[in-house]
């Protein structure tokens, strides 16, 4: 079944849920605050991504500036960049899809529809 990690308070999240419930995609929701990845799935998430793994950061959010991470990722390690991760919820992407195979950051309608339609 197709994990979706949120943020209930996060727009471009409701967004996702609602389009998964009027495609009547099964799926189940996690709260990413609350319930985030620990490091070694998101190493997992981030193999099956094929993305750079600064796109599983939000980078719009509060606590990625508040750590002034757009200057300290480029000198960190990949396993010091998944630890950081793993400590906060809010310092991922979200939506986070995660299906067979397949990992979705970010909500993309049209992405989205080719992957699970």
């Amino acid at each position: 079944m197709l994990k979706v990690y949120c943020y209930d308070r996060c727009s471009t999240c409701k967004k996702a849920l609602k389009w998964l419930k009027e495609n009547e995609i099964e799926h189940e929701v996690i709260d990413i605050k609350l319930d985030h990845p620990d490091k070694e799935t998101l190493q997992e998430y981030y193999a099956a991504s094929g993305l750079p793994l600064k796109r599983l950061f939000n980078t719009s959010g509060n606590s990625y500036r508040g750590l002034g991470l757009s200057k300290k990722l480029p000198e960190m390690s990949e396993d010091e960049q998944l630890a950081l991760l793993a400590s906060d919820g809010m310092l991922v992407k979200r939506p986070l899809a995660v299906g067979d195979g397949f990992v979705l950051t970010g909500f993309a309608e049209a992405e989205w529809a080719a992957k699970l339609k």
